[in-house]
């Protein structure tokens, strides 16, 4: 019975935009070699008439002209009526098109916005103040400690700089006494001597004559 009757599914799908459009411009396309064809026609009516003088045989030809050019006329009409068709159903299928993308689109942000509330859900503001507490917390005991172990014991927490500069003054003044005592350590003469020492007085050494020969 299927094969005598066939079936629903055996029925050809119902064209598309797309296919029309195909279709459309095909038949656009065999329009203009026509017209194109008409042309070349009217082209050789218009020599033949410019070569003849006035009669029943350029009547003739005026007249295949005429019908030639009517023809033309109304295939031209239908390339414009086929060429708007075409341009409404573009603009159909570019509607479409957009609307589509429109609608995906729109999917993706329900699915994020879904996703979106299902994370956040999971997160708790209270538990994070408290760990944003926690770690200033932290952070200030480790800058006691800090303080804590750069502290030094030995140095008063008050210096004041008038008792610097008198010590400083101090130690430039003992160093120069010891320099002194030094110097005056040298020049001592020392204990196992009975006398001090006399000194010499140098004599200057005289020229000697130098004997010229004659």
């Amino acid at each position: 019975m299927n094969r005598i009757f066939g079936t629903s599914s055996s029925r050809k799908p119902k064209p598309t935009l797309q296919d029309a459009i195909a279709s459309t411009d095909a038949r656009m396309s065999s329009i203009e070699v026509k017209i194109r064809k008409l042309d070349g026609e009217l082209a050789r009516y218009k020599e033949q008439m410019s070569k003849l003088r006035n009669g029943p045989g350029k009547n003739a030809i005026q007249q295949r002209a005429l019908r030639t050019l009517k023809q033309k006329r109304m295939y031209e009409a239908q390339l414009a009526q086929l060429s708007q068709q075409t341009f409404n159903m573009e603009s159909a299928a570019l509607t479409t098109d957009n609307l589509r993308n429109t609608m995906a689109t729109l999917d993706a942000m329900q699915i994020a916005n879904k996703e979106m509330r299902k994370q956040y859900g999971k997160i708790d503001i209270d538990k994070i103040e408290n760990i944003h507490y926690e770690m200033e917390d932290m952070l200030e005991q480790a800058n006691e400690i800090q303080e804590s172990i750069g502290r030094s014991y030995a140095v008063p927490d008050e210096i004041d700089e008038a008792d610097l500069e008198a010590e400083l003054d101090a130690l430039a003044l003992e160093e120069e006494e010891e320099g002194t005592s030094y110097l005056a350590d040298l020049n001592k003469v020392p204990d196992f001597v009975d006398e001090p020492p006399v000194a010499v007085e140098e004599t200057p050494a005289t020229p000697t004559a130098i004997k010229s020969t004659s």
